[in-house]
């Protein structure tokens, strides 16, 4: 193997081969490079970061890693790992990436749960201890003396912050090693200061100035650093359980799919782990049962309940070659079916790896906040380190125990948990509410940008209209016959994944015709295809690809015209550089279309058609909804499509594109919010920010409302988290004080840091409960 340097993009240290971690691609085995500080895990391309949770999966089982599980940062993307710990940016506990496959306990949240409850019996006889030093004015009528009571909150305090404070100040560390400041790297230094100067105070009271004790003892702050840190911990509690919450919709997807399989082989049946079906194997699925993976019916006929994908209640009849979804429930009836889809394959699984994905994304509102927060850490140790020399100058007596509260008690309320967590909590609620509504975000940024969009740029086939089309009408030339000319196309479309191709299939099924073979197939993206049948060129397509082929078309010109009136989309059939026939294929209007269309012009937004199709047929489709003649771009191409959304972007308008189809793949990643319908091709999806699982356009009113509303609560979560940093650091670093005699000591500060952090939370959680 090559030997190759480079360093972790994270946290910049040099990393090596781990030759106990592999992957095979393409049959060759390749080493991963693990950085120990981070946890994480690259291929040996230095420029290719291994972030696919597959890969993850399987060199962690391969190196014995837990069980084979890999773990995410909620806050970071792109920051994955195959073992449990703290993200080396943010400080933040890595959770399961539920797209990898088994949900994973919430190991974090035990721990941290088991570590409050324990550290609550450490600490608190400090606490005790204090109150009783703080409220008892007789000293000598106490059992024990106030020396003796420092040693014995040293005694309890030191192993409760080895072990209840471990994770914070081995977080604050890394922060430090890896030059990324954080929250941690406030709660370590405050904490750390409040230990060392209360420990230093027990052992040897007599190194402190002698205005700093009496009767030869320092007052401690045991207590306060005891405290922090159950706040602290109990603030972690409360967020892990938060989060928790936000997985539901995951962990509801997840749950749909089938434990087992039943699979046929030969003449037996067997039952299986979801987990081992491969493609093409025979699965067997009984009346009632969830049907294990994506596939298409080999035998039987039944009706299937699509509704957690579809919406409708309805169940769909399926038969012999009909498609099926995997996790859907099959009725009374037994089918057979081959397995297509498998593993993070399926539909179920792209969903759950959607919606994960951008529950992690972050929105660009986001990068103002980390922009913030990197200039915010250094500057809160600058105003702590003045605060402490400004009350050493003119602060009361003990001047150094004044001052070295004032300075923790600054550490602290700065802490910017309830900044950090404005933005990732209102998207992680909202992406998981838009879920639940059959819209998958699968970008932060799209769910910002969608309550900008002022257009609104709609695809026609499978958008607009069902997607489903079907042949109404066959003419031909006199001498040939309605099914040859049928075949001819039928046998050419059998290699095309456009929708009228399907159509022109299904009505030579229908015949019962039998499709010819066909060689050298080309095909012309929004024009046509082209192909060999049995040794004969034939070409099926436009008016217009036909004629830059100097095949005449003019013998069918009103009968072609006629049809597109009638809103059927012509399809020309020529063999040997001759006109043969042609297909007129309608395909129907969505029930919910022309309701959607209203409300989207409710909404604010221009609504414009461009479709490839010729423009009687656009304009007749056009009319059924309700859009104007003026707002229909027809004839287009894929890159025409892109160019229509750069012109308008760049005449300043926000555009958003839907469509389902590949063809519309180069515009939905071009426009500002790219909207795929469920129904629709991979492609299409995959290049777009937002997928509305059941194709239905008044999804985008929902996806609109829900956009405002996350916005809306990210602002009130800034609001929140700033108002409180502006007010609690003068306060804590001593500016009342002068004029009002008013301090804050670092246990309130404490109390003050942890409610802020969940004024933040409860703020988000109410995004669950948004009408949309």
């Amino acid at each position: 193997m090559t030997s190759i340097e480079f360093r972790d993009p994270v946290c910049g240290m040099q990393v090596n081969p781990d030759k106990t971690r592999y992957v095979y691609e393409h049959e060759e085995k390749r080493y991963l490079f693990c950085c120990a500080g981070c946890r994480s895990a690259f291929m040996n391309d230095p420029d290719q970061f291994l972030s696919g949770s597959d890969r993850l999966k399987e060199s962690a089982a391969q190196s014995g890693s837990t069980e084979g599980a890999s773990f995410v940062c909620p806050m970071c993307e792109g920051i994955q790992a195959l073992e449990p710990g703290a993200c080396p940016s943010c400080g933040m506990a890595l959770e399961p990436d539920a797209t990898a496959g088994d949900v994973v306990a919430n190991a974090e949240l035990h721990d941290m749960t088991r570590r409050f409850w324990i550290g609550v019996g450490l600490g608190l006889p400090v606490i005790v201890l204090a109150m009783v030093n703080m409220f008892v004015e007789d000293r000598g009528s106490l059992l024990v003396s106030q020396s003796m009571s420092n040693w014995l909150q040293f005694v309890f305090a030191t192993p409760f912050l080895i072990w209840a404070g471990r994770p914070f100040f081995e977080r604050c560390w890394a922060s430090l090693v890896h030059r990324s400041p954080n929250m941690f790297t406030l709660i370590g230094l405050g904490v750390g200061s409040a230990y060392a100067y209360s420990a230093v105070a027990t052992i040897g009271p007599r190194w402190f100035p002698e205005w700093s004790y009496t009767e030869s003892v320092v007052e401690p702050y045991f207590d306060t650093a005891v405290v922090i840190i159950l706040l602290v911990l109990l603030g972690q509690i409360l967020e892990l359980r938060a989060r928790h919450r936000t997985g539901a919709a995951l962990r509801l997807l997840l749950s749909f799919s089938p434990t087992t399989a039943h699979r046929i082989v030969g003449d037996r049946e067997e039952d299986i782990a979801l987990e081992e079906v491969q493609v093409n194997d025979v699965l067997r699925v009984r009346p009632g049962d969830r049907i294990p993976v994506d596939g298409v019916v080999v035998d039987g006929r039944s009706a299937v309940d699509e509704s957690m994908i579809s919406g409708e209640p309805i169940p769909v009849e399926k038969a012999v070659d009909d498609s099926v979804i995997g996790a859907t429930v099959n009725g009374t009836g037994s089918l057979i079916v081959r397995a297509e889809r498998i593993g993070k394959e399926t539909l179920l699984a792209q969903i759950v790896k959607m919606v994960s994905e951008a529950q992690r994304s972050r929105a660009p509102i986001q990068r103002v906040v980390d922009r913030v927060a990197g200039h915010f850490v250094p500057v809160v140790v600058i105003v702590a380190l003045v605060a402490f020399v400004a009350w050493i100058l003119w602060g009361p007596e003990p001047k150094f125990a004044s001052a070295l509260v004032s300075s923790v008690a600054v550490l602290i309320i700065a802490c910017p948990c309830a900044l950090g967590l404005a933005t990732p909590m209102a998207i992680m609620m909202g992406t998981g509410r838009g879920a639940t509504e059959g819209v998958l975000i699968r970008h932060a940024e799209a769910l910002e940008a969608l309550e900008r969009v002022d257009t609104l740029i709609v695809d026609k086939t499978g958008t607009l209209t069902q997607g489903q089309p079907n042949v109404r009408t066959v003419l031909t030339v006199r001498g040939k016959d309605q099914d040859e000319v049928l075949q001819l196309a039928g046998g050419l479309e059998r290699s095309s994944e456009h929708p009228l191709a399907a159509a022109i299939i299904a009505e030579a099924a229908r015949r019962g015709l039998a499709l010819p073979r066909v060689t050298d197939f080309e095909y012309y993206a929004g024009r046509g295809v082209s192909g060999m049948v049995d040794g004969r060129r034939v070409v099926v397509g436009t008016a217009a690809m036909l004629e830059s082929r100097d095949i005449d078309t003019s013998r069918f010109t009103d009968q072609s015209s006629e049809l597109a009136r009638c809103g059927e989309t012509v399809v020309f059939v020529a063999l040997e550089d001759e006109l043969v026939g042609l297909l007129g294929i309608v395909d129907p209007v969505k029930p919910t279309t022309s309701e959607a269309i209203r409300q989207l012009r409710e909404d604010g937004l221009r609504i414009v058609m461009a479709t490839g199709d010729n423009r009687s047929t656009a304009e007749a489709v056009a009319a059924e909804v309700g859009l104007d003649s003026a707002d229909v771009i027809a004839e287009v191409l894929p890159a025409d499509k892109r160019r229509i959304v750069t012109e308008r972007q760049a005449a300043g308008q926000v555009v958003a594109m839907a469509g389902d189809g590949i063809n519309d793949a180069p515009a939905l990643a071009e426009a500002t919010v790219g909207i795929a319908m469920g129904t629709g091709t991979d492609v299409a999806m995959e290049s777009a920010g937002v997928t509305l699982v059941r194709g239905d356009l008044r999804a985008i009113v929902s996806a609109r409302r829900l956009s405002r509303a996350t916005m809306r609560n990210i602002r009130q979560n800034l609001f929140l988290a700033f108002v409180y940093n502006s007010l609690g650091i003068p306060i804590a670093a001593g500016l009342l004080y002068p004029f009002f005699g008013l301090a804050i000591s670092p246990i309130w500060a404490s109390a003050a840091m942890t409610m802020s952090s969940l004024s933040v939370i409860g703020n988000a959680l109410r995004l669950r409960k948004v009408k949309l």
